[in-house]
């Protein structure tokens, strides 16, 4: 265990992004915990008020992340600087992506169906950093004998293939199959030979004139709709709370300066 931490984390200079990995997901979840408790006005927490100005906690998620960013660029890949670096980096990111949605928005939607955004691209952003910290790619690791060597580059190969079908179903209209297909195997591939969703790019260029693959299109994702609608809100209800009903759809307008 030792001979392979050092290989494959330790020497390529990994260390950091593990520990700026750790740290995000810690402060996304007990960020969502403790929001959680303030929404059902339990515990001691309060929401940061000062002079009636609701200080969201992507403000100083900014300031850890800056201070994180600035720190890792002058501190290298080794050493005590990198891994505080790393660490203040990790909170900060996770304080700013919990509110990813109303940076997006600009608007308050934490608790709304628009607020989701925010819960899936932490999940895809920690799962894509972690498949960079697992993939054993042979960068800054010095020696390799010939196996090591082989079996990395098959690990390269295979990313590189995963990531072009992770484009073609997203061409084909399926991001969230696109994205998660870049991190776990023939997910992407699913996604790539199936059928393209109604409305896509791919959909527009050769469906345009086949009315019949229109149709079944249509069809397949209504029932794929139908069918995991129900499972993808509660996984993203168990992690990211439940939407308010009541909160208001922002309408689309003109943007806001």
């Amino acid at each position: 265990m030792g001979h392979w931490w050092y290989r494959n984390i330790v020497e390529p200079g990994k260390l950091p992004l593990l520990l700026a990995l750790l740290s995000f997901v810690m402060s996304f979840l007990v960020t969502r915990v403790i929001t959680r408790l303030i929404r059902a006005g339990r515990g001691p927490f309060k929401n940061v008020t000062p002079g009636g100005l609701h200080i969201h906690h992507v403000v100083p998620g900014v300031i850890l992340v800056i201070i994180g960013g600035f720190g890792a660029v002058g501190s290298g890949r080794y050493g005590f600087g990198a891994y505080a670096s790393a660490v203040i980096f990790g909170l900060g990111a996770g304080l700013v992506l919990d509110e990813f949605a109303l940076i997006l928005h600009l608007d308050d939607v934490y608790w709304s169906e628009q607020g989701r955004k925010s819960v899936e691209l932490v999940v895809i952003t920690a799962a894509v950093v972690a498949l960079v910290i697992g993939g054993f790619v042979p960068f800054g690791v010095n020696d390799l004998s010939a196996q090591e060597r082989e079996s990395r580059g098959l690990v390269v190969m295979n990313g590189a293939t995963n990531f072009f079908l992770a484009l073609v179903a997203l061409w084909k209209g399926k991001a969230r199959t696109a994205l998660f297909g870049v991190v776990v195997p023939f997910v992407a591939l699913v996604g790539a030979i199936r059928l393209a969703r109604p409305g896509s790019p791919y959909a527009k260029r050769f469906y345009a004139n086949r009315p019949r693959a229109r149709a079944k299109a249509g069809l397949r994702a209504f029932h794929h709709d139908r069918r995991w609608a129900g499972p993808r809100r509660r996984f993203e209800n168990f992690i990211g709370g439940t939407p308010d009903p009541d909160h208001p759809v922002p309408l689309e307008g003109p943007p806001r300066h």
